[in-house]
């Protein structure tokens, strides 16, 4: 067999074709290369977006907004000192974006202006947090990118 253009041309496709179902195939079999949305429910939380931008604007007109701080025994979550802290009901949040499986979500129930994130619940890295609270029928919203 003689080997002229045509026939490079053809190994040239084949060999390019080759090269693209090598990777097509690896992106789809290797767990490697999961790329899974944020929250299971992408698009219902895309529709409550205006909510949380209305909360976020609550937020910012606050005197004193949550801050928080690194201890010993966890993350400590500072609310406001001039409201009371037996009145604030609403949700903390954790996500990291590493691993799905250390997100994880916890209640607020407080009796003094902090709640602890225990220590044991947290690796070193990045996190998301995102406070999702409520004062006297107000709604508020505190996002946060830490590094733990």
């Amino acid at each position: 067999m003689k080997f002229n253009w045509g026939t490079g041309i053809v190994l040239a496709f084949i060999g390019f074709i080759s090269f693209i179902m090598y990777f097509i195939i690896t992106m789809n079999v290797n767990d490697k290369y999961d790329h899974d949305l944020v929250t299971d429910d992408y698009y219902k939380a895309e529709l409550e977006y205006q909510n949380d931008i209305n909360k976020l604007t609550n937020s910012k007109s606050l005197s004193q907004n949550i801050r928080y701080k690194r201890t010993d025994d966890g993350l400590l979550i500072l609310f406001p000192n001039n409201i009371e802290a037996k009145d604030i009901t609403g949700k903390v949040f954790l996500y990291r974006p590493s691993n799905k499986q250390l997100d994880f979500e916890t209640n607020i129930s407080i009796s003094k202006p902090h709640l602890l994130i225990p220590d044991k619940r947290l690796v070193d890295g990045r996190w998301n947090i995102k406070i999702d609270w409520q004062y006297k029928g107000n709604s508020y919203l505190y996002k946060e990118s830490i590094n733990y």
